[in-house]
């Protein structure tokens, strides 16, 4: 059986093919810090009015006996997100900070739901 880690960087791999297809710029990955890792970092497409660099995590879940994959994303998980986040715009020295946003990929089976602006910085 595969560890927790291999059977995550499938998954994400598969969250990157599908922001690809989508007009998605791939910025970062797996970036962390002692605060926390996000998943994912990248630009939203520039068919939208305005672009959005986006902090993605990724959940995977067999099936949803478990409960669905999204509502891994607690506040808890999404505070520290939130604090990464903020580390990562410091360390790449972001001199104004562009609009951000806060996405899930949750992948079911094999369907997968993006689920655009997740939550926010309250």
């Amino acid at each position: 059986m595969k560890n927790y880690r291999e059977v995550g960087a499938v998954y994400e791999e598969q969250a990157v093919s599908f922001l690809l297809e989508n007009g998605y710029q791939i910025a970062d990955r797996n970036f962390s810090c002692r605060m926390g890792e996000i998943d994912i970092i990248a630009w939203s497409p520039s068919v939208q009015k305005e672009r959005y660099l986006v902090f993605f995590e990724v959940k995977y879940r067999k099936n949803s006996y478990a409960g669905y994959p999204e509502e891994a994303v607690d506040f808890r998980k999404q505070k520290k997100i939130i604090q990464t986040a903020n580390y990562y715009l410091m360390v790449k020295n972001y001199h104004t900070i562009p609009p951000c946003r806060f996405d899930i990929i949750a992948i079911e089976n094999k369907e997968i739901r993006h689920i655009i602006d997740a939550f926010q910085v309250d």
